[in-house]
C-alpha cells in the first residue's frame, strides 16, 4: 500500500486507498476527461476530512503540493470531480440527512454532502416538500456535488439554482480548519475580522478586495442572470447593509475554495399532482413564440426540444412517440398549483392558446404520466450511441440565454454546427432558460480529438454574441475554464486569482479547476472511450 495511504489510515476513521483498480475508477466523472488519482478516501466524519487537508497543508508548506479533489456521485460534467492526488469520496459514508425540521416558516433540512438528491427529495416528499430546483441527474448525483457545482438543470423547471435553496454550510478549509458560512451582520464581520486564525484571514482579505474592487465588480460580475463562471459569487458576499456572507463564494466553486461538509437548505411546497400538456411544432419559431406566451401562466415546468432527438430516437432506436417523426421542436408544459381550480384554469387558458394553433395536442388527462415522462426524458436514450467508437459528452451544456435571443441563438448554433460538421440538439429549460447541446464525436479519431476544444471556444463566443453566461447550470470546471478566461477582462481574472489564493494559497485544493489550461495537457487528458457506463444503471439524462 501507498505510504502516505498508509499513514491517514493510521490518522482517520475513514478508508485509504490505493488500489489500482478503485483509483482507476475514480479516474472518470461525467466529463470527456480521464486522470488517475493516488489515493481515494472514503472520510467517515468531518475529522476525517479535516485531518486529510491538515496533512496536504503540511507537506505543501514544505514545498510538496498534494492535491485535493472533493467529489460526490461523480456525475459533473466538466473535470471538476477528478484529480491528481487525493480524492475525497463523500458518497461512500457521508450521505446522511441529519435533521429535517418542518416547523412552521422555519422548515430546512440538514445534510452531509454525500446524500443523494433522491433520497432528500423522496423524504422531503413524503411531508409535501422539495429542493426546489435540481440537476437532471438527481436520481444518482450528490446535493454537495450540486452546491459545489451549483446547478439546476433543464427539467427542474424551477427558475433557480441549487444555491439559491442554502441557508448555510459547514466547509473544510485548506488549512483543515473548520468553519461555518451564512449571513453576518457588521458587527459580526467586525468579529470575525479580528480572529488570529486562517478563517479571521479570509474575512479581512475578502472584505478588503470587496472595498478595493468595487466598482470592477459591479461593472462587470451581473447578479440579475445565474453564472458561475470562477468565483462571481463574489458579487453577493456583502450587502448595501454590511452583512457579509461567505456562502455564494463556495457555492459553484468546485471545491476549489474549501470542502463542504454539511449542508442546512431550505425546501419549497411540492405537490404531486400535475396537469400536463406536450405540443409537437412544425416549426422552432412557433415553439418559441409560443412558450414565450405560455409563460405568463406560470408554469411549474416548460421545456422545448428538438425535434430531432424524437426523430433520432425513432430511426435509430425504433421509439415510438404521439407525434409524427417530422416534427421540429416539442413543447412540455406542466402546471401543478396546490388548488385543484387554479391548477385546471391554468390548464385550460393553455389548451385554449394551443388550439387557436394548427399543432397536435396531448395531455397527461388522456394519456398516461409514464407516456408523458417519456417524452421529457427522451435524451437518455441517445445518449449513448449504440455503434462503437461513438459518443456525445457534454462538452457545452449548462449555458444560458435571454429570451428574447433565443430563436437566434438556436439558428446560430446550426451554423456552427455545420462549421464543425456535427449535429448540435438542444434542449431548453424555458423558465431558467439553460440550454444544453451536445454533438456526436469520434473521440478515437484525432479530427474530432482535435475539434473538441474549438468547438467549446467557438461556442463560448456565440453564448458572449448573443448575451448569454456560458456556465449558467455549473461551473466550467476543466472543460470550459480556458474559453471562459478566454471572455474575462484582465483585471477582473485577476481579481479571481486574489481570491483563491486567499482561501488557498498552496494551490492544493483542486488544482487545474476554474483555472486556466494548457491546451496540450488537456488533449492528453481527453478519455477517447468516454461513456455513461458507470451511470447506466440509472438511465442517464443531460
Amino acid at each position: 500500500m501507498n505510504k502516505i495511504a498508509q499513514y491517514l489510515n493510521e490518522h482517520i476513521l475513514g478508508e485509504a486507498t490505493s488500489s489500482k483498480s478503485i483509483r482507476q475508477k475514480f479516474s472518470r466523472d461525467g466529463s470527456i476527461l480521464n486522470i488517475t488519482p493516488e489515493i481515494i478516501v472514503h472520510p467517515r466524519i468531518t475529522n476525517d476530512i479535516r485531518k486529510v487537508a491538515r496533512f496536504t497543508w503540511q507537506l505543501a508548506e514544505k514545498g510538496h503540493v498534494m492535491p485535493i479533489t472533493a467529489r460526490g456521485g461523480g456525475s459533473n460534467q466538466t473535470g471538476a470531480a477528478i484529480g491528481k492526488g487525493i480524492i475525497i469520496n463523500t458518497a461512500a459514508h457521508l450521505n446522511n440527512i441529519l435533521y429535517l425540521n418542518l416547523r412552521n416558516k422555519d422548515q430546512f433540512i440538514h445534510v452531509q454532502p454525500g446524500t443523494s438528491f433522491e433520497v432528500a427529495n423522496e423524504v422531503l416528499k413524503s411531508h409535501g416538500l422539495i429542493i426546489p430546483s435540481f440537476p437532471n441527474s438527481s436520481n444518482y448525483s450528490t446535493i454537495g456535488g450540486s452546491i459545489a457545482n451549483n446547478v439546476g438543470g433543464t427539467i427542474s423547471g424551477r427558475p433557480g439554482l441549487t444555491g439559491d435553496s442554502v441557508i448555510r454550510l459547514e466547509v473544510v478549509l485548506a488549512n483543515g480548519d473548520l468553519i461555518e458560512s451564512k449571513r453576518i451582520n457588521r458587527h459580526e464581520l467586525d468579529k470575525k475580522k479580528g480572529l488570529q486564525t486562517f478563517e479571521g484571514e479570509i474575512y479581512r482579505k475578502i472584505d478588503g478586495l470587496i472595498e478595493d474592487n468595487a466598482q470592477l465588480i459591479s461593472d462587470e460580475i451581473s447578479t440579475n442572470s445565474p453564472d458561475n463562471s470562477v468565483h462571481s459569487g463574489i458579487a453577493k458576499v456583502k450587502q448595501h447593509d454590511g452583512s457579509f456572507d461567505l456562502t455564494p463564494l463556495f457555492v459553484g466553486s468546485q471545491g476549489t475554495l474549501g470542502i463542504i461538509s454539511e449542508i442546512i437548505l431550505k425546501p419549497d411546497f411540492y405537490n404531486n399532482e400535475a396537469s400536463t400538456i406536450v405540443a409537437a411544432f412544425d416549426s422552432n419559431e412557433s415553439a418559441f413564440d409560443t412558450a414565450k406566451l405560455l409563460t405568463s401562466l406560470k408554469p411549474a415546468s416548460l421545456q422545448i426540444i428538438d425535434g430531432r432527438i424524437f426523430s433520432k430516437a425513432q430511426s435509430d432506436y425504433g421509439k415510438k412517440f404521439l407525434f409524427p417523426d417530422t416534427t421540429s421542436a416539442v413543447l412540455l408544459i406542466s402546471f401543478n398549483d396546490f388548488g385543484d381550480r387554479a391548477r385546471n384554469r391554468k390548464f385550460k387558458h393553455a389548451l385554449k392558446k394551443l388550439s387557436k394553433l394548427k399543432i397536435k395536442v396531448f395531455t397527461n388527462k388522456d394519456h398516461t404520466d409514464d407516456e408523458i415522462n417519456a417524452i421529457s426524458s427522451v435524451s437518455a436514450l441517445i445518449l449513448q450511441p449504440d455503434t462503437d467508437n461513438e459518443s456525445m459528452p457534454p462538452l457545452i451544456n449548462g449555458a444560458s440565454i435571454p429570451v428574447d435571443q433565443r430563436e437566434g441563438f438556436v439558428i446560430a448554433l446550426g451554423e456552427l454546427a455545420d462549421k464543425h460538421h456535427v449535429e448540435l440538439l438542444f434542449h431548453i429549460g424555458w423558465l431558467n432558460g439553460v440550454i444544453n447541446a451536445r454533438p456526436l464525436l469520434q473521440l478515437h479519431s484525432v479530427s474530432d480529438k482535435q475539434k473538441v476544444f474549438k468547438l467549446i471556444s467557438d461556442y463560448a463566443e456565440l453564448v458572449s454574441k448573443f448575451g448569454g453566461s456560458l456556465n449558467a447550470d455549473s461551473g466550467e470546471g476543466r472543460t470550459k475554464a480556458t474559453a471562459t478566461y478566454n471572455h474575462l477582462s484582465e483585471s477582473l481574472a485577476d481579481l479571481y486569482t486574489q481570491i483563491r489564493t486567499t482561501f488557498d494559497p498552496y494551490g492544493t485544493l483542486n488544482p487545474g479547476v476554474k483555472q486556466k489550461s494548457d491546451l496540450k495537457t488537456l488533449v492528453a487528458d481527453l478519455n477517447p472511450d468516454y461513456n455513461l457506463a458507470d451511470f447506466a444503471k440509472y438511465s442517464p439524462e443531460e
